[in-house]
């Protein structure tokens, strides 16, 4: 737990899980119960999220990842700030907290993908520290269900 000024953050990367699943609000959709116990269960997961008053208002993942010929790296995995908390520095608090969690760690960078449209990502993303790379990246994807696989 860190009180960054804005809000205060907490680290829930290894729960309570009443905790996790308390912050449904701010995810895509409900958090599901075995898919929470699993983050919860992988040290290499990471959940950071911003309490104004004890009221959540965002939340930063992250997920550590080593390759044999580059070590270890934290991936922002996903930004959420809730609109009444947005344009108040929330974001930038949370990717801050996530790159001081993964330079703990021994992680040599951190990294992140998004729209080139995204402005208010990128904006937040530079305000954190990061660097806009020169060249444009193109993100493809599976999907799959009980069939099999799907393409995009």
């Amino acid at each position: 737990m860190n009180d960054y000024g804005l809000v205060e953050v907490r680290d829930l990367s290894s729960g309570p899980e009443r905790d996790v699943l308390a912050i449904s609000h701010l995810l895509d959709s409900d958090a599901k119960v075995d898919a929470t116990r699993r983050f919860l269960a992988d040290v290499g997961h990471h959940l950071l999220v911003a309490y104004d008053h004890d009221i959540a208002v965002g939340f930063v993942t992250g997920v550590r990842m080593t390759h044999p010929d580059k070590g270890t790296e934290m991936f922002l995995y996903e930004l959420a700030v809730d609109p009444s908390a947005q344009g108040r520095g929330v974001g930038r608090t949370l990717v801050t907290a996530l790159a001081e969690v993964a330079k703990r760690l021994g992680c040599y960078g951190m990294w992140v993908l998004t729209d080139q449209d995204n402005a208010a990502a990128i904006r937040t993303y530079e305000a954190a520290g990061a660097t806009e790379p020169a060249a444009v990246s193109v993100m493809v994807s599976w999907m799959f269900d009980d069939d099999g696989l799907h393409g995009g």
